[in-house]
């Protein structure tokens, strides 16, 4: 990796403020954390930062609070959680600290305040509206809390942000966080020095939202698997009647184009050649398994790929060497339509061999709800951020950290 590393960094008795991601899921009511993954997946960053003496600054979203304060989007929950799992992970009481502010004279007293080893958690940095509008004041405020700053939020660093972009023109020093560096090594290594061959796996429901992650691809794999809704549209441009499938008319004749592009370029784009088609969008509809390139029934809708296609898309994933998977092959929230979201799961997991990256919500609960997620090189915990680098898009997040020299 290009850009310095909080690795390079001497952090001893340094005030470090680290931009993490604990934009968490809390209970409508009680407000107790439902699931706390995102605060454990910036932990070794922050015991990496303790380890070395330094005075840790936690900054963080959460939610949509609309640039003010807002007791629903506090992120004073995140304290004793964030207590806890430190506790466990390090074997000693930790510390951690809440500013009931992310700037102004409570935050500054309070960062200055920090002893080493010791953690201090600011409030919500979208209480501000300087935080979403990159507002070069508010990104100085952040500033002055901190001798050096660290980036460990690879899912906001696709958003030209205060605390992702701004900060880093008032600090000497932007270092990557050890989950940011990770996710830029092996996103990286996957799209611009893959082992060959190079399989891409697409899924999801709209070919618009994956047309640009589509484009990209074709200048870099060797296959493309293309299920879930917007195969259909695929198929429809390659004129399959599809039924009642899920369809973008308006994308029909970019389907046809990236066809064209795909075998222009020599790229095997392989889509699904049976389904599991169903009388209607239920988890008790009747179904259906649909064989070969004609005409669905009218009424019928496709909800999942058949077991020939997941032998067609198994036997490419077992050859490769690099495997790039977004987006399920159907709807794997209704347990009647899992099977071939699974089936796929399990195939990449199998591949020990492989550089394995999945990325995109639905494709990490897929791997998970497979049990397999143990056996996958590389989750990448930043939907949009992973989507926009698929993509080839610059993220603003890794763009404005330090180069190492």
């Amino acid at each position: 990796m290009s850009k310095l590393s909080i690795r390079d960094l001497d952090l001893n008795n340094k005030r470090i403020l680290i931009r993490v991601d604990f934009n968490v899921p809390l209970h409508a009511e009680t407000r107790e954390i439902l699931d706390h993954t995102r605060i454990k997946e910036t932990l070794p960053t922050i015991e990496y930062a303790l380890r070395h003496h330094a005075k840790v600054i936690l900054a963080s979203h959460l939610g949509r609070p609309k640039g003010k304060p807002d007791p629903k989007y506090s992120l004073r929950p995140v304290v004793d959680r964030l207590r806890m799992l430190l506790d466990q992970s390090i074997g000693e009481s930790i510390n951690v600290a809440f500013s009931p502010d992310c700037v102004g004279d409570v935050a500054l007293e309070l960062a200055d305040q920090l002893e080493s080893r010791q953690v201090l958690l600011l409030e919500n940095l979208r209480f501000h509206l300087g935080e979403e509008n990159n507002d070069p004041g508010f990104a100085k405020q952040l500033a002055q809390l901190c001798d050096i700053y660290v980036d460990d939020a690879f899912g906001s660093a696709h958003r030209a942000h205060a605390s992702t972009e701004g900060i880093t023109h008032f600090v000497k020093q932007s270092a990557a966080g050890l989950l940011m560096e990770k996710e830029i090594n092996f996103l990286g290594k996957a799209m611009h020095a893959p082992e060959r061959p190079f399989v891409a796996i697409l899924g999801g429901a709209k070919v618009s939202d994956k047309i640009q992650v589509i484009n990209n691809l074709l200048n870099k794999v060797d296959v493309l698997l293309i299920g879930g809704g917007m195969a259909y549209t695929f198929l429809k441009a390659k004129g399959q009647e599809v039924g009642k499938s899920l369809l973008e008319d308006g994308k029909i004749e970019v389907a046809r184009e990236t066809l064209a592009k795909a075998e222009s370029k020599g790229v095997r784009l392989l889509l699904p050649v049976d389904h599991l088609l169903a009388d209607k969008f239920a988890p008790d509809a009747r179904t259906l398994l649909f064989l070969g390139d004609g005409p669905f029934p009218a009424e019928w809708m496709a909800l999942d790929i058949g077991p020939e296609t997941v032998a067609l898309f198994s036997r490419e994933i077992e050859d490769a060497r690099t495997i790039v998977w977004n987006g399920p092959m159907g709807v794997f929230e209704m347990p009647a339509f899992a099977d071939g979201t699974m089936k796929i799961a399990l195939a990449v997991s199998e591949n020990a061999a492989a550089l394995t990256v999945v990325g995109g919500g639905d494709s990490v609960s897929a791997i998970h709800q497979a049990g397999v997620a143990e056996s996958v090189k590389h989750i990448s915990t930043g939907g949009g951020a992973s989507l926009e680098f698929l993509e080839g898009k610059t993220l603003p997040g890794v763009a404005a950290l330090s180069e190492k020299h």
